[in-house]
């Protein structure tokens, strides 16, 4: 039997954590540790950590559903799990990076914080597939909230005809988000003040 009321509990949930969690990531994101006298090390070690996570994210997500479609839906629940903690550790480490590391340019070859004319002739236009990568992965990161919660709400709930519906629009751009993760750290990689 449907559980409507399960649904119902947690609608006011996903509202919420879908608006703190964009919203907070954005106000840590902005905070120096630096500018309140706290004198740590940048995180540098972060960033391929992160990035791997996201890669993990993506293999987690396709055996998912592989496990789901042979009628494994114990593994596909495990691995639903595993995937938003693995998002959540990545949120952990990338704020915690950025709170402690100053932004990096994509093509700031010699790490001084400023694309000049010479650094932008030489990367050219790939700095606007960059770009695109980069602000189609952030929206899609923060629309991809709440569609996960509810995806994974609906299942808990047992309305799995409306979760098989939602969860058709919730991987591929899930999936999306997770490579995207991974293609952006390895096209700013270079760029990294060492």
């Amino acid at each position: 039997m449907e559980d409507h009321s399960l649904e119902k509990k947690y609608n006011k949930y996903i509202i919420a954590v879908s608006i703190v969690i964009p919203v907070l990531v954005g106000i840590l994101f902005a905070i120096k540790l630096k500018d309140f006298g706290i004198n740590v090390e940048p995180l540098s070690f972060l960033p391929p950590i992160y990035a791997s996570t996201n890669g993990l994210t993506a293999i987690v997500l396709v055996a998912a559903v592989i496990a789901v479609k042979n009628g494994k839906l114990k593994l596909h629940e495990r691995l639903m799990t595993f995937a938003i903690a693995l998002s959540l550790a990545f949120l952990a480490m990338y704020v915690a990076y950025h709170m402690t590391a100053d932004s990096t340019k994509f093509g700031d070859i010699n790490h001084d914080g400023i694309l000049d004319a010479v650094e932008k002739a030489k990367i050219g236009a790939v700095r606007y597939l960059y770009a695109f990568i980069l602000i189609t992965h952030i929206l899609l990161s923060i629309i991809i909230i709440p569609f996960v919660l509810v995806t994974y709400v609906r299942a808990l709930a047992k309305r799995f005809d409306k979760h098989k519906k939602i969860a058709k629009i919730t991987f591929p751009l899930w999936l999306y988000v997770a490579v995207t993760g991974v293609v952006v750290y390895l096209m700013i990689s270079p760029y990294y003040a060492n």
